[in-house]
């Protein structure tokens, strides 16, 4: 035989015994961490990740969704509506072509059809509420509004008839004043009216065709703390208090008058209202 030719075939023979003695090889699990330790540690003893035997798996981050934005507002809207009105008029003004114009006359109509359906709505609301309707209390229409009137005066004139025990009414004068010889006969009617004590006080020293009996002024209206020098000028003075009350100063009607004198005794700020 030929020596190249044995020694091939025992090359190709001793190559065939290793291949079947070598283990057999299986392709890697996908599924399985990659072992990156020392084989006594990972395969024999299975210490497993905490040994860093296995990679330990890293986690993907969540992607945060995206934030909803918050709807408008009431408030917004309107606010919104307020600036488009305000663009729009501006610019029909700086730029008063036919379709700025129009645009503007437009959306000012649609916002007074809305003011108009609220006043109807407020309306409604107000005719099923009586709680809500401050006109049963103070009412304008022509046949409330009268008997209220008529019925407030009779309650302002009792209480003026009993003022008496406890107000007096101080009337700052000058004979040089015109309004003051006005003003003094509305003074004495309400005050005869409603048994009021009236102290007529002169500021320059003259007269008084109405009120006879006056005092000249000797620094009266400084020690009650009243520091205008205006007349004619009205104060009820309160006797239990020993307090000064302005009522008013010029001419004042002698319905206002008797109805000042009511409030200010009578009622407590804001309680008509």
């Amino acid at each position: 035989m030929n020596p190249a030719r044995l020694g091939r075939r025992v090359v190709a023979t001793l190559s065939l015994v290793l291949a079947a003695s070598a283990p057999a090889q299986t392709p890697p699990d996908p599924a399985r961490p990659v072992q990156i330790g020392d084989r006594f540690y990972c395969q024999d003893r299975h210490l497993g990740t905490w040994f860093y035997c296995e990679r330990p798996k890293v986690e993907e981050p969540d992607t945060p969704a995206a934030p909803v934005p918050p709807a408008p507002t009431a408030a917004e809207k309107l606010d919104a509506i307020t600036a488009e009105l305000r663009e729009l008029k501006a610019r029909a003004i700086l730029e008063p072509t036919p379709d700025n114009v129009a645009a503007y006359i437009r959306f000012q109509r649609a916002q007074l059809d809305r003011a108009s359906l609220f006043g109807d709505v407020w309306q409604r609301a107000l005719w099923q509420r009586p709680e809500l309707d401050y006109t049963l209390e103070r009412p304008v229409g022509t046949v409330a509004k009268q008997q209220w009137s008529d019925a407030r005066k009779v309650e302002r004139d009792q209480a003026l008839d009993r003022l008496g025990q406890r107000y007096g009414l101080f009337y700052f004068f000058a004979q040089s004043c015109g309004a003051c010889r006005v003003m003094s006969p509305i003074v004495k009617a309400v005050a005869d009216t409603h048994h009021l004590t009236v102290r007529a006080i002169s500021t320059d020293g003259g007269p008084s065709e109405t009120f006879p009996r006056y005092t000249v002024e000797t620094n009266q209206r400084a020690r009650m703390g009243l520091t205008a020098k205006v007349t004619p000028a009205v104060v009820l003075f309160d006797s239990a208090t020993q307090t000064a009350i302005p009522i008013g100063y010029g001419i004042i009607a002698a319905d206002e008058l008797m109805e000042r004198i009511f409030l200010l005794t009578q009622r407590k700020a804001g309680s008509d209202y």
